[in-house]
């Protein structure tokens, strides 16, 4: 490789980076509009959940088929994009497998990265196969069209040219380490590779180093490419799995957090010195007072935004719904991608105006959520329980549920009714408390 090829790797690889860094940069920003919450607590079973659930996959295997599947191309493709390392630094120093000095243990990994990028390939195609051929009902749900739809079935296309490219490169290097082409030192294992390589034994020493170098370009390429289009794509739960199951919600499933300036108001309420009129000490009078709720992204808290980020679009959290199963419309995949949709639309907003986010009469409830949806929820925790990287749909869901109670008193007649009975009865059916035992004297 020539000064000039040193040169123009550097340039893709300085681009490469920097878009994708730039990339992190607006996703870190549009995660920082959510409210402060404080995750910090237990941290060894912080970083246990991680390694378990993130890294060793605990979650995906509840469904074996699709669980193996998954590790095998989760695994894989992290695996063999060891040997990324090797080759950034073969393409800026014009080095050919610089890593070989490691000998038998070199000879290993190469090996082990073949099996991987076979497993791979099987792993894609079955996934290819069950979304698009046996058209499994949680692929084909309503929420699923359009991009989101498209998007899995452009990463695995891209995971089979990445696959391919890699497994072609090898065979072809094989073939020119046999032939003791200048430069190609003998180096590596190739149990895969070897039996292609013979597809190359009618060409030229020239033509087999073109499409070996041809693979080499593209294949670094396109990881590059792969690298930057997961900002825009599902597959963003490839790095963010591992931050959301780290701050995932500890607390027992079914314990919802109280509000603290109702807790205050409750607290006063029951102090029989306490002043009612009284302003609260040290307190601000500039101050905006505390929505009740959720209405818009920025009503949530940071880890709720996260999680919208990390959603894989799986859909085992509404195939789990019994919401949806019944015919409801509620979604929590779609909760979740509407979350996640809602904050790139306010992002965008605050690019266009140079940091500064100006009102566009939109909201997540309503204009992406409706309360029909919202409402629909039983608060059962299928959804949080499915997730295979700990996503927690219902937490959005009771939040904005509490905007429409508390903020706009727009709870459904029957649960309106209940409230107004243990408001004036101490319970929720409209019966006088001195009629409450009523029913022992009848016969």
């Amino acid at each position: 490789m020539s000064y000039l090829d040193n040169i123009f790797f550097a340039v893709i690889l300085a681009l490469g980076i920097g878009y994708f860094a730039m990339n992190v940069r607006k996703l870190i920003r549009n995660i920082r509009l959510g409210r402060d919450i404080d995750r910090s607590d237990n941290p060894g079973e912080r970083w246990t959940n991680m390694a378990m659930i993130a890294l060793g996959q605990k979650k995906m295997v509840k469904r074996p088929i699709s669980g193996i599947l998954h590790i095998f191309v989760y695994v894989g493709f992290v695996v063999i994009n060891i040997e990324v390392l090797e080759i950034i630094i073969d393409g800026l120093f014009g080095t050919h497998r610089i890593l070989s000095f490691l000998g038998g243990f070199y000879d290993f990994l190469i090996a082990f990265f073949e099996i991987l990028a076979v497993l791979v390939l099987v792993g894609v195609i079955a996934f290819l196969i069950r979304r698009n051929i046996i058209k499994i009902k949680r692929f084909i749900h309503s929420d699923l069209k359009g991009w989101p739809k498209s998007d899995a079935n452009y990463i695995l296309y891209m995971e089979i040219v990445l696959m391919a490219l890699f497994l072609t490169m090898n065979a072809a290097d094989y073939q020119l380490q046999f032939r003791g082409f200048p430069h190609y030192d003998q180096a590596g294992s190739f149990p895969v590779s070897s039996l292609i390589a013979p597809l190359f034994d009618g060409m030229s020493d020239n033509a087999v180093w073109v499409i070996e170098r041809a693979c080499w370009w593209l294949h670094i390429v396109g990881i590059l490419i792969f690298l930057n289009y997961l900002y825009f794509s599902k597959h963003l739960h490839i790095l963010l799995a591992f931050p959301n199951t780290y701050y995932a919600n500890l607390n027992p499933k079914g314990k919802f957090n109280n509000l603290d300036s109702v807790t205050a108001e409750v607290k006063l309420m029951m102090d029989p010195s306490a002043d009612p009129f009284a302003a609260p000490a040290n307190a601000d009078p500039n101050a905006v007072p505390e929505k009740f709720g959720a209405q818009d992204i920025q009503d949530l808290n940071w880890v709720q935004l996260l999680n919208a980020y990390t959603c894989t679009e799986c859909g085992r959290c509404t195939s789990a719904c019994p919401a949806n199963i019944t015919g409801k419309k509620l979604s929590p995949r779609k909760i979740m991608m509407d979350t996640r949709d809602r904050m790139e639309e306010v992002g965008k907003n605050i690019e266009a105006n140079k940091g500064v986010f100006i009102p566009d009469n939109k909201t997540l409830l309503n204009d992406y959520i409706t309360p029909e949806e919202l409402w629909a929820c039983t608060s059962c925790n299928a959804c949080v329980e499915e997730c295979p990287v700990n996503i927690d749909p219902l937490s959005i869901i009771m939040d904005m549920r509490r905007f429409l109670v508390m903020e706009q008193s727009a709870a459904p007649q029957s649960l309106n009714a209940m409230m107004t009975n243990v408001e004036n009865n101490a319970a929720p059916w409209p019966y006088n408390q001195q009629d409450r035992l009523n029913w022992k004297n009848d016969n």
